[in-house]
């Protein structure tokens, strides 16, 4: 008796149309038709005997089994994709698609210099980029989106390895003539109702935050910026002070105005830039050799950032 099983086509379906909640948005995630995803899911269904997605004009709304059934599929999906990941990386290292994830409080900074390098060092490494918050990041990681996001340590990523490339340390910029005397600044030098940071969903916001152990900071502080370029001309216009990292001023993220920055004194005053990646995943030999590779080309481009050996 012949037993027919879900096709992984079905199941990417399925696990879109949950992720965008249109059929329409889900169908372009796929690279398919609207019509073309709609028949796959029917047939999904119709395979099952249970009806996964209940659908409205307006609304698309999976039903409890249908959740169960689009979590599994989750799962069968990275499985599937791990199977292809296996044999690729008995193949040449760092060859073919890898898919990283990195943060906004990094990408600006690091990825134009960096990427002509890595071009140049593996031509056939095709390095796929995403944008994305720490969070969204780690979970398009789990979900298998990604294959290793670009990420700033601490930050409670689930299971997963890691590979530390360099401590980037904090600085704290003021607007012309306010900064206090001193090669450095103290935590007690910072003035609470000026401060402004980055809004919900940035680490660097809770990395800057933790390292000045000022709970009155976190209670007054303006919580505005959506980048660093927008609280860097905030300051320059003399609205208050905020915490810049200094591979955002090795990349000239202050040129052009009067902005002064000097280096937090405090113990915890970084970030830690990793790689990380699903610790399940069977590139974890690529993802080091990546890490050493960016490690090698970041040293060589911003030389004042603290290297891990």
């Amino acid at each position: 008796m012949t037993v027919h099983q879900p096709t992984l086509k079905q199941l990417q379906y399925l696990v879109a149309l949950r992720q965008h909640g249109h059929f329409g948005k889900a169908a372009d995630a796929c690279f398919v038709t609207q019509s073309t995803l709609s028949a796959g899911l029917r047939d999904l269904e119709t395979l099952l005997g249970v009806t996964l997605v209940e659908r409205t004009r307006r609304v698309v709304r999976f039903t409890p089994l249908g959740e169960k059934v689009a979590d599994k599929a989750v799962r069968v999906l990275r499985e599937a994709e791990s199977l292809t990941e296996m044999a690729r990386a008995q193949g040449q290292p760092l060859h073919g698609e890898l898919r990283m994830g990195v943060i906004p409080t990094i990408a600006p900074f690091l990825l134009p210099a960096m990427l002509p390098r890595l071009r140049r060092e593996w031509p056939q490494l095709k390095l796929y980029l995403r944008e994305e918050t720490s969070h969204a990041a780690c979970e398009a990681l789990h979900r298998g989106q990604l294959d290793c996001v670009l990420l700033a340590l601490p930050y409670g990523c689930g299971d997963v390895d890691s590979e530390a490339l360099f401590d980037d340390r904090l600085f704290v910029a003021f607007p012309a003539g306010e900064a206090p005397p001193g090669k450095s600044v103290t935590v007690d030098a910072i003035d609470e109702g000026r401060m402004l940071l980055l809004e919900d969903g940035h680490c660097l916001k809770d990395h800057a935050l933790s390292a000045c152990n000022r709970p009155d900071l976190r209670a007054h502080a303006s919580m505005l910026g959506t980048s660093l370029h927008t609280l860097v001309q905030m300051v320059a216009n003399g609205l208050g002070v905020t915490f810049v990292p200094s591979m955002a001023l090795s990349a000239g993220i202050l040129d052009r105005t009067d902005v002064e920055a000097k280096p937090l004194d405090s113990e915890n005053g970084f970030r830690r830039i990793a790689l990380i990646w699903r610790r399940s995943s069977p590139r974890e030999a690529e993802f080091r050799l990546l890490g050493t590779a960016l490690r090698h080309v970041i040293g060589e481009l911003s030389p004042g950032l603290s290297a891990i050996p």
